[in-house]
């Protein structure tokens, strides 16, 4: 056995390690996406299920930073409306503990205390607001404080996603924290541009069905918010639908889709 050529081997692979080891860790580096800052509200409350399953989820993703400010108590409906002058506040928990912050006031005016009136230090990359207990959908859409609490953050500079579990014998808030995680990933980049670059702000309406055991949401459609009666409001949804290509918001959710929504950014 040549000992002299598995020494010489040895310390070769070794100088080959030493110098691979920073390129593998820089590559592994510029793979890890940017820190992202998330500001969560909603109109069902701070202590709703709703909002609980999505901090939940988003703080598994160690490279966002979640804050939440949302109304102290259900303020379902209130669309956009706003309190007027220095709001009330007060610290406040998730249901599961998160720390945060109640807003006494309306869901846009949780937005207007974060980015008005110094609630936050910093603008946010996003704002969430959800998730709602019960869809969203069509002429509602513009009732909702779910999505006037987004509005109310696009109207300020800001991305925001408004999210809503449709109703059901159970509402499986879990489905629409998955879409959530989904729709993160499909704009994450554009949500922490390069230095120089502008944010696009975009306000997006996204509702999730809560499917019958044994179905399952069929998937994810990008449609416009429906502006007629064609399809019923609360008719149950049929997440063992076939038909294909909705037209709608209300269609698509009728079928057993999710519907993804963009909305004109005031």
């Amino acid at each position: 056995m040549n000992f002299r050529r598995i020494a010489v081997s040895a310390i070769v692979l070794i100088a080959i390690a030493g110098v691979s080891a920073p390129f593998a860790n820089a590559a592994l580096a510029a793979k890890k996406p940017a820190p992202l800052s998330v500001l969560v509200t909603n109109d069902d409350g701070i202590g709703s299920p709703g909002i609980d399953t999505l901090v939940e989820t988003l703080r598994k993703d160690k490279t966002l930073k979640v804050t939440v400010i949302a109304p102290a108590t259900n303020q379902s409906g209130t669309g956009g409306k706003v309190t007027g002058g220095t709001l009330v506040t007060a610290p406040a928990t998730t249901a599961s503990g998160y720390v945060a912050t109640a807003v006494t006031g309306f869901p846009a005016d949780s937005i207007v205390y974060a980015l008005d009136q110094g609630g936050i230090a910093k603008k946010p990359n996003l704002v969430i607001s959800g998730i709602n207990q019960g869809q969203n959908l069509g002429s509602i859409t513009a009732l909702s404080g779910t999505v006037g609490a987004a509005t109310a953050a696009a109207a300020r500079g800001v991305p925001a996603l408004a999210v809503s579990q449709g109703l059901g014998t159970t509402v499986d808030y879990p489905a629409s924290a998955k879409q959530v995680v989904r729709w993160l990933k499909v704009h994450r980049k554009a949500l922490t541009p390069a230095k120089g670059k502008t944010v696009k702000v975009v306000l997006d309406n996204l509702n999730v069905p809560s499917c019958p055991a044994g179905t399952l949401v069929r998937g994810l459609q990008a449609v416009p918010v429906a502006t007629d009666a064609t399809d019923a409001l609360l008719n149950p949804t049929d997440c063992a639908s076939t038909l294909m290509n909705p037209v709608s918001d209300i269609q698509a959710f009728n079928n057993g889709y999710a519907s993804l929504s963009n909305l004109p950014v005031p």
